[in-house]
């Protein structure tokens, strides 16, 4: 999936609006957007919105820290609304994640961790392998590991990030690939910035991340374009599909002068996967 949009647990009506706005995942908050005093309500309110709201998006539900005291309620409500899935908060490496499904048991959907929020979630991120059946993805998180760190800021002043999280990103998205999930970027967090956002997409794309966080229903559309492959792509794809299936045989071809072998094989099918799923980029 592309895009995740974040919406807090306890809003009713940004709720059911962010249905509407073509994301391919909404993530129903009830961790940081959700106060103490009100977590009870925000439980009420997510329940009541997996058992109304229009399954045209999938439904996650960012649960609090396992280790909180909120944690078991917020995975109950998750499963007995039949979400399409949990959002795992601080997660310091594979251990966290099995300690969720173990608490979650038999019913257990498919889970995202965010897996960089403390200084030591980033010695874990080498420990997610073998967790293919719940494991759906990773994505990293720079606000609480800024706190957690003691950082005054994630970027520089010309907007690109700073070296923590930068290898917080990057470790990441070799965690990821090592585990067998989707990396997942983190939310762009200036909403007035969408030029800003394109050109993040785009990076993060060209990285090897396939989708992208969101906090905000315009920054959408932007990120469900920018996870498309372009035209110029899906043709080499075609073409590097057809000429190694023609020539089964052969370990590398040459095409327009490059050499082509078996891993841009395998990036080929990566494009070709997300045309038959969402169409190509317009």
């Amino acid at each position: 999936m592309r895009s995740w949009l974040f919406v807090p647990g306890n809003r009713p009506d940004m709720m059911a609006k962010a249905v509407r706005v073509g994301a391919d995942a909404i993530i129903l908050d009830l961790e940081d957007s959700v106060a103490p005093q009100k977590k009870e309500e925000a439980r009420e309110a997510v329940a009541n919105a997996l058992s109304t709201l229009d399954r045209s998006a999938q439904l996650w539900v960012r649960v609090n820290p396992i280790s909180s005291a909120y944690c078991t309620q917020d995975v109950a409500t998750a499963i007995n609304g039949r979400a399409d899935g949990l959002v795992l908060p601080k997660s310091e490496n594979g251990g966290t994640v099995r300690d969720l499904i173990e608490m979650a048991g038999n019913a257990c959907p498919p889970i995202l961790a965010i897996a960089t929020e403390t200084a030591g979630s980033l010695f874990g991120l080498g420990q997610y392998a073998g967790l293919e059946t719940h494991l759906h993805g990773l994505a990293w998180g720079a606000e609480d590991l800024s706190a957690d760190l003691g950082s005054t800021a994630s970027r520089d002043e010309a907007g690109a990030l700073t070296g923590p999280f930068a290898l917080a990103r990057n470790l990441m998205l070799a965690g990821a690939m090592h585990a067998k999930c989707q990396p997942i970027d983190t939310v762009w967090t200036d909403i007035r910035d969408l030029a800003g956002l394109e050109e993040e997409c785009n990076a993060a794309r060209r990285d090897g991340f396939t989708g992208k966080m969101a906090i905000h229903p315009a920054q959408v559309p932007i990120i469900n374009q920018a996870f498309l492959p372009t035209a110029s792509e899906i043709a080499l794809a075609q073409r590097i599909t057809k000429v190694l299936a023609s020539n089964p045989n052969v370990g590398a071809v040459s095409i327009d002068g490059q050499m082509i072998d078996m891993p841009h094989l395998k990036r080929a099918k990566r494009v070709l996967d997300l045309v038959a799923k969402y169409g190509e980029d317009q």
